[in-house]
């Protein structure tokens, strides 16, 4: 088996009262990338409002570093929740299976309620976005059943790997 490809990861939480100290969402998600054969190569922390949320986005899926994006916080039904209306314009593609997988994954623990999750994937200038739940569980069961495990280029019969930009010239 060959050795995984090792991918520059910008994490990004959204939240109208978090803090660097206080994102435990975030914090698990640049632990749990760091733990893997990945980089973190930007982390961010923006209000729930859908230019901020966009304008940060963009620069990363502009970032020709950037392999991967993975956002947290901003995909419910409450408040201020507008991550889903900035980031789904900005997408070339979307990965519908993610949203499907990762809600089937979420009924044993919520019930019904993973109805409300909003979350999503996709493919911005071969960019890969994530955009996950708030909560550090949701972090976790995403990040643990679904993204590392896609995110591996030894994950067979396909991962989302082996469609970086940069590992495709080679």
């Amino acid at each position: 088996m060959s050795s995984q490809i090792g991918l520059n990861i910008a994490v990004l939480t959204v939240s109208d009262s978090r803090t660097v100290e206080n994102d435990t969402s975030g914090s698990w998600l640049v632990e749990a990338i760091e733990k893997s054969q990945h980089q973190v190569i930007d982390r961010g922390l923006v209000a729930d409002d859908k230019y901020a949320i966009r304008a940060c986005l963009s620069s990363w899926i502009y970032d020709q570093n950037i392999d991967v994006i993975i956002s947290t916080g901003g995909t419910g039904l409450t408040g201020r929740d507008g991550t889903p209306e900035a980031a789904l314009p900005l997408l070339d593609k979307v990965i519908d299976g993610f949203a499907e997988y990762f809600r089937y994954l979420s009924v044993t623990e919520i019930k019904t309620s993973t109805l409300q999750s909003r979350c999503f994937a996709g493919v911005a200038n071969g960019t890969i976005i994530f955009c996950l739940p708030g909560s550090t569980n949701a972090c976790q069961l995403a990040w643990n059943e679904i993204i590392e495990p896609q995110l591996n280029s030894n994950t067979k019969p396909c991962n989302l790997a082996d469609l970086i930009p940069r590992f495709l010239e080679k």
